[in-house]
């Protein structure tokens, strides 16, 4: 009541409160427009007086014209406010939905209820780790990173140095086919031999040493099977300027059919571009950014070290104990193997979401940075996905253009239906998955080959859900169950338990 009887402090009340609220700034502004309009009206009738123009900029620079708009603007709210908020005046006046109702949930902002769940993850697994540690002690080993048996590996690291000499392989035969030293069948078959090079070649090596890890060899399969993507990209993206440029000089496509980055012959520093750029597609020439952030690269990979860290500690800590207390998921108890099914689930996906984000956000984007590359779209939202479809398109883009550029749309062009043509590309996706786990497992049981194949009726059913529901949600759920709840533990125990029964096979014998 005390501010209510002091003149001074009611009118600063009120100009704050006419200021915060909309209604009143509404009036504020009418009342504005209105007094501007009849002092314009009043200006046009004055003549203008050089010595009242002088003085008004000395009141401007000395601040007195500012103040003189404040107290105005003060006075004006003092003068509304006992019009704007009286009783009388609706307090409801428009159509409304709760921010939380299923009209409006998605339309909303919930960016404070997601740092909530931030800060409730890391509280909950912050105990979780101490009671962990409390409770079994350190587990990590000392040589988890490197130790005297790594040196047994140094077949693959070799491997793994020589493989890029199958790129100047391919550019020798592409400088050939332009220079018309050679028609493009031996082309075609110079680069089927250098492809399947890069496969056979690691495979041979992996199977070779028995005593290698099994991350080592999956590190190796993974840079063979890029190379593989990066010299069928390349040879066959030749192939076809080739072509548009032969029937452009027969006349039978029009001259700017081809890209205007196209030239008569190869380039060799665009081949080395390429190898090294994170990208499996090739072009002449890139989108590029003007310069390096040196401090940028530096804290991504501060970051990455930091990532890398956190999924070596959950294998150790985590996984790998609860692997080891398992039985094989398909010869021992149903209700056992669902539980630690369940149990290997959330590690599990911590793992998974820190290699997606080390590999795919991080590793990328550093590689993207050092080399200027422009295009950095390495994925889209794909933990919105609805339908598996939807994630396939979205989660590894490299991947997914590789396959629209080289498989999927050559399919469409031989007059193969797209659903076969979408068989086809899950096909070669199967094959590729299977060596690279297979192959440095030593086993092949093609649990990985099924696993991909098996996404092709996944594929039509989350459709079908997903016409019939209407709703982003369902299929949503229905993909985190199948990927990272059930799938990905499942594969996880199903190879775990193949190798250690193979080893044990091998130490008898």
């Amino acid at each position: 009541m005390a501010v209510l009887d002091a003149p001074e402090n009611a009118a600063t009340a009120v100009a704050g409160c006419a200021e915060s609220s909309s209604d009143l700034n509404l009036s504020l502004r009418r009342r504005r427009s209105s007094d501007g309009d009849s002092v314009a009206v009043m200006e046009s009738h004055k003549t203008v007086d050089p010595g009242s123009v002088s003085e008004s900029e000395t009141s401007k620079r000395n601040g007195e014209e500012p103040r003189r708009d404040k107290d105005k603007i003060e006075n004006r709210g003092a003068a509304d406010i006992k019009f704007t908020y009286r009783p009388s005046v609706p307090a409801h006046r428009a159509l409304r939905e709760s921010p939380l109702s299923s009209d409006a949930i998605f339309r909303q902002s919930h960016a404070g209820l997601f740092n909530l769940c931030i800060v409730v993850l890391i509280a909950v697994n912050s105990r979780l780790i101490i009671e962990n540690v409390m409770k079994y002690g350190w587990l990590i080993r000392t040589g988890f990173w490197f130790s005297s048996r790594s040196l047994r590996d140094w077949p693959l690291l070799m491997c793994c140095l020589t493989l890029p000499i199958l790129s100047l392989a391919a550019f020798l035969v592409e400088k050939l086919a332009y220079q018309k030293h050679i028609s493009d069948s031996i082309a075609i078959f110079c680069h089927i031999v250098i492809t399947s090079a890069a496969v056979l070649y690691p495979v041979f090596v992996i199977l070779s040493c028995e005593s290698a890890a099994v991350l080592s060899g999956v590190t190796l399969m993974l840079f063979a099977c890029i190379v593989w993507l990066k010299l069928v990209s390349y040879a066959h993206t030749n192939y076809d300027m080739r072509a548009i440029a032969n029937s452009i000089d027969k006349g039978d496509a029009p001259g700017d059919t081809l890209s205007s980055e196209y030239s008569r012959d190869v380039s060799f520093k665009s081949l080395v571009y390429f190898m090294l750029a994170p990208t499996l597609c090739y072009q002449p020439s890139y989108p590029r950014t003007s310069s390096v952030r040196k401090s940028w690269v530096f804290r991504q990979f501060v970051k990455l070290i930091i990532f890398t860290g956190f999924m070596g500690f959950i294998i150790e800590q985590y996984i790998n104990p609860i692997v080891k207390n398992s039985q094989h998921p398909l010869k021992g108890d149903l209700l056992n193997a669902i539980e630690r099914v369940l149990k290997l689930s959330v590690p599990n996906l911590y793992v998974w979401l820190c290699m997606f984000y080390c590999f795919f956000h991080l590793w990328l984007n550093i590689l993207a940075e050092l080399l200027r590359f422009g295009d950095r779209e390495f994925y889209k939202d794909w933990w919105n996905a609805r339908t598996v479809d939807e994630y396939w398109r979205m989660w590894n883009m490299p991947v997914h253009k590789w396959m629209v550029r080289h498989v999927y749309f050559p399919c469409l062009r031989h007059g193969i239906p797209k659903g076969v043509a979408v068989v086809v590309a899950f096909f070669v996706s199967a094959v590729f998955h299977e060596l690279c786990i297979a192959v440095p497992c030593h086993i092949f049981k093609l649990w990985a080959f099924i696993g991909i194949m098996f996404q092709v009726p996944l594929v039509v059913i989350t459709n079908f859900l997903q016409e019939k529901f209407r709703s982003s949600m369902v299929g949503n759920m229905i993909f985190w169950f199948i990927f990272c709840i059930l799938g990905q533990p499942m594969s996880v125990l199903l190879y775990y338990h193949d190798v250690m029964n193979r080893k044990g096979l091998t130490e008898s014998i």
